[in-house]
């Protein structure tokens, strides 16, 4: 390590142990500098403290209906129904065949009226209808409709709002606020509001206990940043943050590890195809406790200088030169890794605020993520437990 960047190629630690992690120390103890807080929902092991770092971002305003006045019908000469009577008694010179023929073209424009007025409110309702239907389409079901090992296809903005976690009426879907890639919730996972405000994931560090989109996210043959607030509550073994692939091995791995007797954050990359731990690369941050506090993990890929670069709380901590990125086949991940064509690294804790980008965000960029929550001049790709 030099001047507190750590280069580092080579073998990859392997999974951790399937198996549940002992809590941290209580409230003020070493391990949780943080004050844990209140139970997020039953289960799990530890708890985030009481304020959320996620910065709390303002649901869209809805727009009241315009309501538009109904017009008046104008009153027509004795209501429709024919000339006045004579008064009673009074004498008959004939019919007044000039009145007849006024009533009779006023009650033809009265109905032409009221056939155009009933066309027009016909189309009113249907083009109503089928905007609600248009609607509930897009954001009452999932977007993508590729398989796991396909590439997620674009979709329209969302209009869920940001402060909504999951799709309308799918509680196990956390929706991608872009509108591109939900993600399902696994049965030990569960979506639950932080204590400050915000909602995130609980995972409980088994095998059961991840949430998975239905398609690639991330196009690894091009650059690429990763981003999300975490709270580990696991003191030993790999957990992994979000990683990509579900055949023989991911393509990269954003996680915690234990690594030459240190705990330290990592990202790590596959170079070839196999899955081999020769041909995997990584970015290590110095020693550092991982258990029992939030931290904002951040990595990207620069595909044009080929060097991928671990951030840890807005701070560029390591970076490394890598040959490429393998594009394994497969979905995204949050809470679990593959390796050797099998399941591992199940994060115990919590993970919030997920955001991807299709660039290699810059030190400047990635450093404004931490107290702003966004990049003014950076649009995420996919995004979710933002608000």
């Amino acid at each position: 390590m030099t001047d507190g960047m750590e280069h580092a190629n080579g073998a990859a630690a392997g999974p951790g142990p399937d198996a549940q992690p002992t809590p941290p120390a209580g409230p003020g103890g070493p391990a949780a500098p943080v004050t844990p807080a209140a139970p997020i929902a039953p289960g799990g092991y530890g708890y985030p403290p009481p304020q959320s770092p996620f910065p709390q971002q303002q649901p869209l305003q809805q727009q009241p209906l315009q309501q538009f006045p109904m017009q008046q019908q104008p009153p027509f000469a004795n209501q429709g129904f024919g000339p006045a009577a004579q008064p009673f008694g009074a004498p008959s010179s004939g019919p007044d065949w000039e009145a007849l023929a006024e009533d009779h073209q006023a009650r033809a424009r009265r109905r032409k009226w009221m056939w155009t007025g009933g066309i027009v409110l016909t189309a009113c309702l249907l083009g109503g209808i089928v905007g609600t239907a248009v609607l509930w389409s897009t954001h009452g079901k999932a977007t993508p409709s590729a398989s796991a090992s396909g590439t997620a296809r674009p979709g329209p903005v969302s209009t869920v709002p940001v402060n909504t976690p999951t799709v309308p009426g799918q509680p196990n879907q956390v929706a991608d606020h872009t509108g591109r890639a939900d993600l399902t919730v696994s049965p030990d996972a569960s979506v639950d509001p932080v204590q400050s405000g915000g909602f995130a994931l609980r995972l409980r560090g088994n095998s059961n206990s991840y949430a998975q989109s239905s398609a690639q996210v991330v196009d690894v043959t091009k650059s690429f940043t990763l981003s999300a607030w975490v709270y580990n509550e696991a003191k030993d073994g790999y957990r992994t943050v979000i990683s990509q692939g579900d055949g023989v091995s991911y393509a990269f791995d954003l996680g915690r590890d234990d690594y030459g007797g240190k705990t330290v954050w990592i990202f790590r990359v596959q170079t070839a195809a196999g899955g081999a731990d020769a041909t995997s690369f990584h970015a290590i941050s110095p020693s550092v406790d991982t258990v029992g506090k939030w931290v904002l993990l951040t990595s990207s890929y620069d595909a044009t200088q080929g060097i991928i670069t671990l951030y840890v709380d807005g701070k560029s901590v390591a970076l490394t030169k890598v040959p490429g990125i393998w594009a394994a086949p497969g979905a995204l991940e949050l809470g679990r890794n593959r390796t050797h064509s099998g399941w591992g690294g199940p994060w115990a804790g919590v993970i919030g605020h997920v955001q991807i980008w299709k660039q290699a965000l810059t030190d400047t960029q990635i450093g404004t993520l931490k107290d702003k929550g966004t990049i003014p001049d950076a649009v995420p790709i996919a995004s979710w437990l933002v608000g």
